[in-house]
């Protein structure tokens, strides 16, 4: 099974086992990734529906690309200007191409702590907060003779 998945900007075809190079992703080497941009998939001639499909993903490394000159010159003006690029790119490891596993909700217990953890009485909201100073008087204009 194939599919397309759109990342950083690109289209890209891949199935189970492909190695891609794509924009720098967050992450580091050995980590899991999901690319859930899916814009076609199919298997061999015929094209699947994409609801819920995600392609899984392994970052294999980060690295960087060959550098690339870039010259600016304009003659008879003593104008020249050189500067080098390398540009970022992770190399990802497609592991699946299927349908995507449904993660368990966050348990309501674990959440609830964490909203009746500071009480705000509304007294104390006021206090807190520091009196504005009176904005600084001018000195009165002289009087011209």
């Amino acid at each position: 099974m194939f599919a397309v998945v759109r990342t950083g900007g690109k289209q890209y075809r891949v199935a189970a086992g492909d190695k891609i190079v794509v924009e720098k992703m967050a992450g580091i080497a050995g980590d899991t990734v999901s690319l859930s941009d899916v814009l076609l998939a199919g298997d061999g001639g015929e094209i699947k529906p994409l609801d819920g499909l995600l392609v899984s993903a392994e970052i294999i490394a980060q690295a960087k690309a060959d550098k690339i000159i870039v010259f600016k010159k304009k003659r008879r003006h003593n104008y020249r200007r050189k500067n080098g690029h390398r540009q970022q790119h992770t190399i990802l490891k497609i592991l699946s191409v299927g349908a995507a596993e449904k993660k368990a909700a966050p348990k309501k217990a674990e959440a609830a702590p964490v909203e009746a953890a500071a009480p705000v009485d509304a007294a104390v909201a006021t206090e807190a907060k520091p009196a504005k100073k009176p904005a600084a008087k001018k000195a009165p204009a002289k009087a011209a003779e």
